[in-house]
């Protein structure tokens, strides 16, 4: 029988804004293996941008996929029109033509494009990524007229879910403070113990108040007020990532079979200390503990409030 005793902890964090030579990594696998390369270089174009506020951008737009299209025609996975394709498209990797649907092509375009807009507002005063940010969303006119990030709702929602979001690609430089709301979700986890399992279950009546993984996790944090997304590989993205030897009660953990990507999680559970978790396993078994510690394991979101907001509902 386990016995766990959670204290109620409580959020002093801050949000980064960013910037180049800020010595900011890339979280482990936040950036799938395909595109790291190209994020992690144009991520340090200019001061202005870094490779997880890049990161936090494309994931935003596309949540990596290469073929989106918007209704409003945005394209591919940096999301540009056809207009600003057009005058800020770059042939990112040199082989003779500037393909919109080329991650190869639209990263570096993406980078590009952030820089240009960094250039045209650099007398702003203030935080120049945020300058940058507002002027991507609502022109660099009105950034100057301002004198900064512009009062306009959408603008500065975007300013702080893009850097709210850059956190969840970073690797953190120094400890991840903890969650306030973990000890509630732990409870809720822990009162579905011996639940059968069921896949696509989110626990309601009339599923039998069954859950799969991440429909547990989903659950567990709504009970205390965070709304997760409701598959694995997007709750990764839920807040900074602790090392496997800081991870605190009500970290999610996270498991797959390719370790360079997380968009390839198949697994999610709730730590809960000593190194176990509470998960919802597979079909034919029941919520339970179970041990962390395998080869698949891929590391650990510590969820806040904010990086949960943040998190795009369409990825």
């Amino acid at each position: 029988m386990m016995v766990l005793v959670v204290g109620v902890y409580l959020v002093a964090g801050n949000l980064a804004g960013g910037a180049a030579g800020s010595g900011k990594a890339l979280a482990k696998g936040s950036v799938p293996s395909a595109y790291q390369a190209l994020v992690q270089r144009w991520g340090n174009l200019c001061p202005a941008i870094n490779p997880a506020l890049l990161a936090a951008q494309l994931y935003q737009e596309s949540g990596w996929n290469p073929t989106a299209q918007s209704p409003a025609q945005a394209q591919g996975i940096a999301q540009f029109i056809p207009g600003t394709w057009a005058a800020h498209g770059i042939d990112g990797d040199g082989d003779g033509d500037r393909d919109v649907w080329d991650p190869k092509d639209a990263i570096p375009s993406a980078a590009t494009y952030d820089c240009t807009l960094a250039g045209y507002v650099k007398d702003v005063p203030g935080n120049a990524t945020h300058n940058m940010l507002a002027a991507y969303n609502a022109g660099a006119y009105a950034v100057i007229r301002y004198g900064g990030v512009p009062p306009y709702d959408e603008t500065q929602n975007y300013v702080r879910i893009i850097t709210t979001l850059e956190e969840s690609f970073a690797a953190p430089a120094t400890r991840v403070d903890p969650s306030e709301q973990a000890a509630g979700a732990i409870h809720y986890a822990q009162q579905k113990l011996g639940t059968p399992y069921l896949w696509g279950g989110t626990g309601t009546a009339a599923q039998g108040g069954r859950f799969d993984c991440s429909g547990l996790t989903q659950a567990a944090y709504e009970s205390v007020g965070v709304t997760l997304p409701r598959v694995a590989n997007d709750q990764y993205n839920a807040g900074p990532h602790p090392d496997r030897d800081e991870l605190l009660p009500g970290d999610l953990v996270f498991f797959s079979d390719d370790l360079t990507n997380s968009r390839a999680i198949r697994h999610v559970g709730i730590y809960v200390g000593g190194g176990y978790m509470i998960d919802a396993p597979r079909t034919g078994a029941v919520i339970r503990f179970t041990p962390i510690d395998t080869p698949d394991y891929f590391g650990a979101t510590r969820v806040t409030e904010e990086g949960a907001k943040a998190l795009p509902t369409d990825v």
